[in-house]
């Protein structure tokens, strides 16, 4: 089964980057209607993200294409919110400088990884839970309510903090070797 393509955990993930398509759409509309609805589609793609590692691990699903799409579906998902987000002045563009700063050192390393060792490095916790701090950071942006200044400001610095950290564990992956996985 890891040699499959199209398991249920890799279609859960390749629906992430359809998602994308309405949600930037919707995003882009000044109408409130369209923001709700972009909103109920980050919720669904929140939850396939979660759902598709679930039922890789479930159901012994893991396979070298799903290391590969599932982090590309997150990449794609988070850049085209970010990056209208930024158009809309919801989130600061050196934010999504740092997000993306962070993701190509972890696509250089996980390539240089590819090479040594003729693996497609697994995504680990740090990682994860970094990707779920911008998604939060992202979302609440996109809602955009009244009073959640404070939260916001706490998301987008303790975000920052937990993509640093995940670069240290993915450098340590890479320089000292340490096998990083996600149970």
């Amino acid at each position: 089964m890891a040699d499959r393509i199209w398991t249920l955990s890799n279609t859960l993930s390749a629906a992430r980057v359809l998602l994308a398509l309405p949600i930037g759409v919707l995003l882009l509309q000044d109408d409130p209607h369209a923001r709700s609805w972009a909103v109920v589609l980050i919720l669904v793609a929140i939850v396939t993200d979660f759902l598709d590692g679930f039922f890789a691990r479930r159901m012994h699903q893991v396979s070298e294409w799903g290391k590969i799409i599932d982090p590309i579906a997150d990449k794609i998902a988070v850049g085209v919110i970010a990056v209208i987000l930024v158009i809309k002045g919801a989130i600061p563009l050196w934010y999504v400088a740092v997000v993306l700063a962070r993701d190509l050192l972890i696509l250089a390393g996980g390539l240089v990884i590819r090479k040594r060792k003729q693996i497609i490095p697994q995504s680990n916790w740090p990682g994860k839970i970094a990707v779920s701090a911008i998604a939060l950071v992202l979302f609440l942006a996109v809602i955009d309510a009244p009073g959640l200044e404070t939260l916001e400001t706490i998301a987008l610095w303790g975000s920052i903090v937990l993509m640093v950290l995940s670069v240290v564990v993915y450098a340590q992956r890479l320089f000292i070797g340490i096998p990083s996985r996600t149970p």
